[in-house]
């Protein structure tokens, strides 16, 4: 039970949390893994080593005690975690895991400062935030479960397609191996896909949107190759190791970044493999016969990296669509194709600024770059809706 102390003596703890700032999560991630290794097979490891994940973490525990008293500020932080954890297959018993540790790296690192009443009330606070997850977390996993299709948990998918959709992006579908039918999904939804690459010691889980309309028999999800910086090992494993008819897990489709159809003009923009989510829209919209105007904007390094082009232009023949891209390294003379960073000015008067609902993917940077714009030139903040890879960053 959280009484009015405990939320007064969490929020007292603000400043505390916030003078150790990530410091505390990077501890608390080390203490966990050292202790209970078997997690490494669960966390993206990648975004460990990076320290997004140790960011992301901090931002949530000081959001937390920031709104502890007012939850519903929060409602849809928890949404898109609460989704997020099914597509790693979060169970209750990794919670009393994880409070355990941050108790303890509380302890460790606040030393006097952790009096036996702070220990009480953020023993009672996440305990009262576990409930929550799990609460909604079942949820989930019960509505799939029952779903036609519907399963919980790993479930054994077979590779029966790969193709080149451009140079860094490939698309794979999988069927079930028990040849079973398979859950429905709405259009920027993603799946859960558990595997083992022979470059890690790890059994790795990553999330793909998927990228076409459901049909109750297959997936297709569409990958980049990540090779700059650190390559991605699960993406090149899907690349180059993944062979046909060989299995993988997967998780049921998750995620709260959702196409809602209402009636009016849409705008799907984005960058690079963002555009996985915006084809599964446009797809569906498509399959509707969707009547509104359509616009999609997209943005990439080249037309070699422009995936699913001749796509959008055979849908483009079966819908009211308009299609603009931006190349940053190429310059074209065709038609609707521009130069450099995407800039909406150029096609302010085509855009439906008053009624129209824009749909966003991307990187971060990105995202915020065209948030910025369509906000300068005059949408309102709820007409933009948009998708977040990685660990979970507002602007």
């Amino acid at each position: 039970m959280l009484s009015q102390q405990h939320i007064d003596t969490v929020k007292s703890t603000i400043p505390l949390l916030e003078s150790v700032g990530s410091q505390i999560t990077d501890h608390f991630y080390v203490r966990m893994f050292t202790h209970n290794p078997e997690l490494k097979d669960i966390f993206n490891m990648s975004h460990q080593h990076s320290g997004g994940q140790s960011v992301a973490l901090f931002n949530a525990l000081a959001a937390y005690a920031t709104h502890i008293d007012n939850l519903p500020v929060l409602t849809a932080a928890v949404e898109r975690i609460a989704q997020k954890h099914t597509s790693f297959n979060i169970r209750p018993e990794h919670y009393d895991i994880v409070g355990h540790h941050l108790i303890e790296t509380l302890r460790e690192l606040a030393a006097d400062a952790f009096t036996p009443e702070i220990e009480e009330a953020w023993v009672a606070a996440y305990g009262l935030l576990a409930s929550v997850f799990i609460g909604r977390e079942s949820e989930l996993y019960t509505e799939r479960a029952a779903a036609d299709g519907g399963w919980s948990g790993p479930r054994r998918f077979r590779l029966i397609e790969k193709r080149i959709e451009s140079e860094l992006v490939k698309s794979l579908v999988f069927e079930p191996v028990d040849g079973q039918p398979v859950i429905g999904y709405q259009p920027g939804q993603y799946l859960g896909v558990k595997v083992k690459p022979t470059t890690s010691e790890h059994i790795e889980i990553r999330q793909y949107s998927l990228s076409d309309t459901p049909n109750g028999e297959t997936y297709r999800i569409s990958v980049k190759r990540e090779a700059m910086g650190v390559p991605g090992q699960v993406s090149n494993y899907l690349h180059d190791g993944l062979r046909l008819n060989q299995e993988v897990e997967l998780l049921a489709p998750a995620g709260d970044f959702l196409f809602t159809d209402r009636q009016r003009p849409v705008v799907a923009i984005s960058a690079g493999v963002g555009l996985t989510p915006m084809i599964s829209i446009l797809e569906t919209l498509a399959k509707q016969g969707y009547s509104q105007p359509i616009h999609y904007l997209h943005a990439c390094e080249n037309v070699e990296q422009h995936s699913f082009r001749k796509r959008v232009n055979q849908l483009a023949e079966v819908l009211p669509l308009t299609a603009h891209t931006w190349y940053n390294q190429d310059h074209s003379d065709a038609a609707n194709t521009h130069h450099g960073l995407m800039d909406l000015s150029l096609i302010k008067e085509e855009l439906p600024l008053n009624d129209g609902d824009f749909y966003l993917c991307g990187p971060t940077p990105f995202m915020r770059f065209i948030k910025q714009q369509l906000l300068n030139l005059g949408a309102a903040e709820d007409q933009i809706h948009y998708e977040v890879f990685g660990p979970h960053q507002d602007f």
